[in-house]
């Protein structure tokens, strides 16, 4: 069987680009019988993406790579909305093609795509109108075309069903894992990272782009509420879209984007991770946290109760004072904090990448051997 896969979404350093860069690299890794054949397309970020196939090779990894100057706005008016140009003329034969949500090329062969969250749909006002107005298309072109749909979690499933018309039989739940690099700590890891970014004091950490579905507001003026001048509000990400939230005055500091290699200390070494996201589609940094031994205060709605399971303190997001609660209560209660990290860190065991590239093996197989 020869599977193509589009990797073109790597280089957005979001959840999403982490979650296929995992996939490809163990999916390479666990299957031995089957031919890949990956797909970039790519101008601005081409180093992004020559670094990933070259660090594929050097683990050992067997594909074929093609790689061409096709933007993303060139790409869906050729595959989207025109609908020329198999893939097959770029990449030549393959059995199965596993795209992203965003770009549905025409093929022969049979077609499966992964559909992380549905924010496009769910909260359009987040959003540039245009960008929901293709999120849209998109979907309606699933819905003619696809063979199987793999979402991350049941919560993603049931939006799905929920929103566009298909058989539910037709998606797939294929939980993504966690990266070995997030594990525990050193103090001296620990404190080499709190030295290079300047944390002098205890600190609160949230992961995530800077969005509105992310919250980060609320947590702000939760963390602000508590009047604590002894700790910090730290926070991860790059900056996305929508209103900047003002950090002003309070004891906030924000590090933007932060290497992988940095973030694994940088959960071990805070007091604890608060994650009151509006909605994920999965929600990678409280998997990351759990698997750093950090304590996760989160949301408990979406997909975020699927992934800590009974191993975290769950808040109504939209309730700045429930929020600033949790925050309180985990701060003075030593045992429950200990608690949460030793079921954290067994909740976290049972994510595991070879387990996803096994079940996205088994599930290219099952759709090639359909007639």
């Amino acid at each position: 069987m020869i599977i193509g896969i589009d990797i073109s979404q790597i280089v957005y350093q979001t959840g999403v680009s982490r979650y296929t860069k995992d996939l490809v690299r163990n999916l390479l890794l666990a299957d031995k019988e089957n031919e890949y054949k990956l797909y970039a397309g790519v101008i601005r970020q081409l180093p992004q993406i020559l670094n990933f196939l070259k660090q594929l090779k050097n683990d050992g990894a067997k594909f074929k790579s093609f790689i061409y100057p096709i933007s993303p706005k060139l790409a869906d008016k050729f595959w989207n909305q025109w609908r020329l140009l198999e893939i097959e003329n770029l990449i030549g034969h393959i059995d199965v093609w596993h795209s992203s949500n965003w770009t549905q090329p025409p093929t022969k062969a049979k077609k499966i795509t992964t559909i992380h969250d549905l924010t496009p749909v769910l909260f359009p006002n987040y959003h540039d109108q245009l960008v929901v107005e293709n999120f849209k298309r998109n979907l309606q072109l699933i819905e003619k075309n696809i063979d199987m749909v793999t979402v991350d979690s049941r919560a993603t499933k049931d939006d799905l069903v929920n929103n566009i018309n298909i058989d539910r039989q037709k998606i797939t739940v294929i939980y993504p894992g966690v990266d070995p690099i997030f594990c525990q700590k050193s103090k001296e890891g620990i404190d080499n990272v709190k030295k290079k970014y300047k944390l002098e004091k205890p600190y609160i950490l949230s992961v995530g782009t800077k969005e509105p579905r992310k919250n980060i507001k609320r947590l702000i003026e939760a963390f602000v509420s508590l009047g604590r001048s002894d700790i910090e509000l730290v926070l991860v990400g790059k900056r996305g879209w929508g209103e900047e939230v003002e950090v002003g005055k309070a004891k906030v500091k924000e590090l933007g984007f932060v290497e992988d290699k940095d973030l694994p200390a940088l959960y071990s070494g805070a007091i604890l991770f608060a994650y009151p996201s509006l909605y994920e589609g999965f929600g990678f940094p409280v998997l990351e946290a759990m698997a750093c031994g950090c304590p996760v205060i989160t949301s408990n709605i979406s997909s975020l109760p699927e992934v800590v399971g009974q191993t975290a303190l769950l808040v109504y997001p939209k309730e700045t004072k429930e929020i600033a609660n949790a925050i309180n209560t985990l701060l003075n209660d030593d045992k429950l904090r200990q608690k949460l990290v030793k079921n954290g860190l067994e909740q976290a065991k049972k994510f595991s990448w070879e387990k996803t590239a096994n079940q996205m093996i088994k599930t290219y197989q099952d759709i090639n051997n359909v007639n």
